[in-house]
């Protein structure tokens, strides 16, 4: 079987060597792919967001499945294209995807469908929002309405930052459209939780816990960047939080999107924070998290590609997907000044050192015969042991021995306990 990824990062690379583990897949295809995914598929030169490049390269190439693993095709429409074409594709359609590409969207569904999460209004007025902001104080969270990259979300601990951040989003134009509208959100406290769920539309089944570190810095610190390294499992994420999340959350949102007339198929992103009041969604992604998937896949057991059929045949109830009962640890190395300015070109030493992790490729290239940056999230390097300390441990020693100029890194992923 033939299988075409689209995207070029880290998630991409984590998805790619999964399915390079099924015996059906035989070939796989990235678009655009990147200097580490170069090992396991062959990259094509079509950007992730080229919807109509991907349909023809499909008409001529003739994948059994196209795997769109990115937000900003899946918001535009790419599933949609490749199957009115016939073309089999993994990932929900335009108008399910809106579940993430509209946060406005995403809070008034949990509201009419009463799935707990932080109260909030929406504003496209910088003047209405900062009133709003002074009525009810701070900490207070800003969010820019469409996608962001990640980096959207501005926690104001103070009026004055919710009130530069609106003012940034709305009137500088920093996000594009995608600030236009923001949506103001009540400070919520808590562990976080990131649950990965398989969904068929009615379906869902569940991937292990895990925890993402947005911040840039250590103690989660410095602005938010698209993550700066993941563990899985949750140290907070208890059986009886799993069900009650599986009651109140889970399966009421599957449900809601059906209701709609938005049926979900792919994979569905809860962001989580154990509040003291209970589990409440922070956000939805329409796919696989970065960095969480590098985490998470790392300790599936089961056949990704048996999986996606499945979810695309509405079969998924009839699988039994297996994990395996260890903990993983990925810490991301990012290029200096990320998620502001940085440099690219800088070439890459020690990944052949590397013992006991996995090195997930997410902005590296290959220029002359080398392994270089090309972008502000590097490299997930991911170790697996039968605890998470341990996973920690492995993860960091082979951080230590990869180098390029410039190389950031938190040093708390997996050590943090809130």
């Amino acid at each position: 079987m033939k299988v075409l990824v689209i995207g070029g990062g880290g998630r991409e690379h984590a998805v790619c060597m999964a399915l390079a583990k099924s015996p059906k897949v035989d070939k796989i295809w990235c678009a655009p792919g990147n200097g580490g995914i170069a090992d396991v598929a062959e990259c094509v030169d079509i950007k992730a967001t080229d919807i109509d490049g991907v349909v023809a390269f499909s008409k001529t190439n003739d994948p059994d499945l196209v795997v769109v693993t990115p937000d900003d095709p899946l918001a535009l429409g790419m599933v949609d294209a490749l199957e009115a074409e016939g073309i089999r594709a993994f990932g929900p359609r335009k108008n399910a995807a809106v579940i993430e590409g509209s946060k406005s969207f995403a809070k008034d569904l949990m509201k009419k469908y009463h799935i707990p999460t932080a109260g909030y209004a929406v504003f496209e007025n910088s003047a209405d929002a900062i009133a709003y902001i002074k009525e009810n104080g701070a900490p207070i969270v800003i969010k820019a309405d469409g996608l962001a990259l990640g980096k959207g979300v501005t926690v104001a601990m103070t009026e004055e930052e919710a009130i530069a951040a609106v003012k940034d989003a709305i009137d500088g134009g920093r996000f594009g459209g995608a600030g236009a509208r923001v949506v103001i959100e009540e400070f919520l406290t808590g562990p976080e939780v990131s649950v990965l769920a398989f969904v068929d539309g009615k379906n869902l089944s569940t991937m292990p816990s895990a925890q993402d570190h947005k911040r840039a810095y250590d103690n989660d610190e410095g602005p938010n960047t698209g993550g700066m390294g993941a563990f899985s499992p949750s140290r907070f994420y208890t059986d009886d939080i799993a069900q009650t999340c599986m009651d109140t959350i889970f399966k009421p949102t599957v449900a809601a999107m059906a209701a709609e007339g938005r049926p979900f198929s792919g994979v569905l992103y809860f962001g989580l924070m154990l509040t003291p009041k209970g589990p409440k969604v922070i956000e939805y992604n329409a796919r696989f998290g970065d960095p969480e998937t590098q985490a998470v896949l790392s300790r599936l057991e089961s056949d990704l590609f048996e999986i996606m059929n499945a979810v695309i045949d509405g079969k998924l109830n009839e699988m039994d997907i297996k994990w395996a009962d260890n903990a993983a640890c990925c810490v991301v190395l990012a290029s200096g000044g990320y998620p502001l300015s940085y440099e690219k070109g800088k070439e890459i030493t020690g990944l052949d050192a590397v013992t006991d992790s996995v090195v997930f490729h997410a902005g590296t290239a290959v220029k002359d015969g080398k392994i270089v940056t090309s972008g502000g999230r590097v490299l997930g390097v991911t170790a697996t042991a039968p605890t998470l300390d341990e996973a920690i441990q492995k993860s960091y020693a082979d951080v230590k021995k990869i180098h390029f100029e410039k190389a950031h890194y938190r040093l708390d992923i997996g050590i943090k306990k809130g």
